[in-house]
């Protein structure tokens, strides 16, 4: 999806920015992990099939993708960008008669980086996103049935069970946005910023700080 090829969500303590060819080799390291492929329910790709995946995703009007980054590491523009992703996020319209649902898919594939707090971040910032600029009204998350953690997360974001595989080993999870809801979600999401993309990267090419940090961060 080409809507956000330029856009760099800014949160507290992730960025998010599209997925470009030069985050595949690392994605693709991610993806060579047997708990990943059984926690996505993927299957492995070479390299060359990753680089066709990514320009899928950024080609094809039903998919929404962001590389999720550290934002403190990303601050610091001796930094490679790649050194600094943590995971990804994805949206994906799967029903044509209904551009109003969406699956919502998130990684963190940094081991490191998980108990942190940061799929929550993520998972606000995208369903605002979804919200605002795809026009989401009806969330849908598959999760694997051992993946105890992330059903947690998404069952505090008021998502419900609406159906359990014991073929696929997986649940899904649903959430209609009412308009309270939709006011309380984007209250909350107030220390988001929508960015532009290139912009900020030209400036980390330079060596000048494209990000205001807090203090005790910096």
């Amino acid at each position: 999806m080409r809507i956000n090829e330029n856009t760099l969500l800014e949160g507290k303590h992730v960025v998010l920015v599209p997925y470009n060819a030069e985050h595949v080799p690392r994605y693709h390291q991610w993806m060579a992990s047997p708990e990943l492929q059984k926690l996505t329910a993927s299957e492995p790709l070479t390299l060359e099939e990753e680089y066709d995946m990514q320009r899928s995703w950024r080609e094809d009007n039903d998919k929404c993708t962001f590389i999720i980054l550290d934002k403190q590491r990303w601050a610091n523009p001796s930094v490679p960008e790649e050194e600094c992703m943590v995971g990804d996020v994805n949206i994906f319209l799967t029903d044509p008669s209904d551009p109003s649902l969406a699956e919502l898919e998130l990684m963190i594939a940094e081991s490191s980086y998980r108990g942190k707090g940061l799929g929550k971040e993520v998972a606000r910032m995208m369903m605002g996103y979804g919200i605002n600029k795809l026009g989401v009204r009806k969330f849908e998350v598959k999760i694997g049935l051992e993946n105890k953690v992330s059903i947690a997360m998404f069952k505090k974001f008021h998502f419900q069970e609406l159906s359990h595989s014991e073929v696929f080993q997986e649940v899904t999870l649903g959430l209609t946005v009412s308009e309270a809801l939709q006011k309380d979600l984007l209250a909350t999401l107030d220390f988001m910023q929508e960015r532009e993309y290139q912009k900020l990267k030209d400036c980390r090419h330079e060596g000048q700080p494209s990000l205001t940090m807090p203090a005790h961060q910096s």
